[in-house]
């Protein structure tokens, strides 16, 4: 395959992570490209215009360009954006008509599914779609989406030539929850730059941050209900332990993202934790690396995690992680190796982990070590590879019929 079309209608792989709907599909896809353009490859990345000044094209390297398409007002809220994705469709269809060579469709979350779906009738192209995040799974941990998301995900699901599932807990899902044919689900995990994301100075770290002296737990991420900071605040007030701080680095993310910022900031001073509880504008993607290492420990108490690109990183930082036993993390989190998996949404439980990580110098520098020696399974070339042979072999097949 030589150029991949690649769907992202709704968030932008030029966005800084951490705010709006910038998060780990953004360094996905963002990473992807780039390890493709790299491998050899290319890709043209589609993407809906939020701004009236970004250029319509962006070349950000060789074999990697952005294309952002006109799809309803800059300023659209997420939940309105299904109104949009003809719109949106419309624009790729355009573009690709114009701009030959493109040999398939790579598709970023639902929506751009729909679009996909529509793009592979219309142009005959094949489909490859990664969810990122299913409508089915989030319902099943108290985040119910609309039926129309559910409609659609199982129409991309029955019309994907095929599917690439972040780990085999989400190619289980696909298959448990959707009816989806396994024969057509490639597990294909993401990477991580291992040239950023590497172990390093602890006190090189908290000057550069100017955390300070003191153990520090780390939260980095949207803050939204689904990511469950609320957990890590509770957790912090069970340590039993005043010279702990929680840092939140992130910025509040969806409908009720700023609700929630408000909510946890009430916690904190409920508990007595103003001070304590140290909140962190989002940060350019690879300045995040010295906040991993200024942390003792990394806490993502998520309901539901297709993957987990910040527990990835803060290993490859050599940081222990307490983690949901939820998804993607059960394959990146090693219990009692590289960290631990709570079952549960107990505050009091991961308060006994991450004290049990603090309390121990011993254990938590074996952690280190085994969390950054395993780190090195997972790098974007090795994914770009992977795609890139599975492009190849379902450019050969026949397009699944699914009209």
């Amino acid at each position: 395959m030589r150029r991949l079309a690649v769907l992202s209608l709704h968030t932008s792989p030029l966005v800084q992570p951490g705010s709006g709907d910038g998060g780990g599909m953004n360094v996905y896809v963002r990473e992807l490209a780039s390890a493709l353009s790299q491998a050899g490859g290319g890709s043209t990345v589609f993407t809906r215009r939020t701004d009236d000044h970004t250029p319509t094209v962006v070349d950000v390297e060789p074999g990697f360009r952005v294309v952002h398409i006109d799809a309803g007002p800059y300023d659209l809220p997420k939940e309105d954006l299904p109104g949009v994705v003809d719109e949106f469709t419309d624009g790729v269809a355009s573009y690709l008509t114009s701009h030959p060579g493109h040999d398939g469709l790579l598709a970023n979350y639902w929506l751009s599914g729909v679009s996909g779906h529509r793009l592979k009738h219309e142009l005959g192209l094949p489909l490859l779609t990664i969810f990122h995040t299913l409508a089915r799974v989030k319902a099943e941990t108290g985040d119910p989406e609309p039926r129309r998301r559910v409609e659609a995900e199982m129409a991309v699901v029955g019309c994907s030539d095929l599917m690439l599932a972040n780990s085999s807990e989400e190619r289980r899902q696909l298959v448990d929850l959707y009816g989806a044919d396994r024969a057509r689900i490639e597990v294909v995990p993401p990477g991580v730059d291992h040239a950023f994301f590497t172990p390093g100075s602890q006190s090189v770290a908290r000057r550069a941050t100017g955390l300070g002296d003191g153990p520090v737990m780390l939260f980095a991420g949207r803050i939204q209900p689904l990511k469950g900071v609320d957990v890590a605040v509770r957790a912090l007030d069970m340590l039993g332990r005043s010279d702990v701080r929680l840092v939140v680095v992130g910025g509040a993310s969806g409908a009720k993202g700023e609700a929630e910022e408000r909510r946890l900031h009430e916690l904190a001073d409920v508990h007595g934790l103003v001070g304590r509880v140290q909140f962190v504008p989002p940060q350019p993607h690879h300045c995040l690396a010295y906040w991993y290492r200024a942390a003792d420990v990394v806490v993502m108490p998520s309901r539901s995690e297709s993957f987990g690109l910040v527990a990835l990183e803060a290993a490859a930082c050599g940081v222990p992680v307490v983690a949901a036993d939820v998804g993607g993390l059960r394959t990146l989190v090693e219990h009692g190796r590289t960290g631990y998996l709570v079952e549960g949404r107990d505050p009091a439980d991961y308060a006994v982990w991450v004290a049990s990580i603090l309390n121990d110098p011993a254990l938590a520098a074996s952690m280190a070590s085994a969390a950054a020696e395993r780190s090195w399974s997972y790098t974007w070339s090795a994914t770009a590879a992977r795609l890139r042979r599975i492009c190849d072999d379902v450019s050969s097949r026949s397009l699944v019929d699914c009209a």
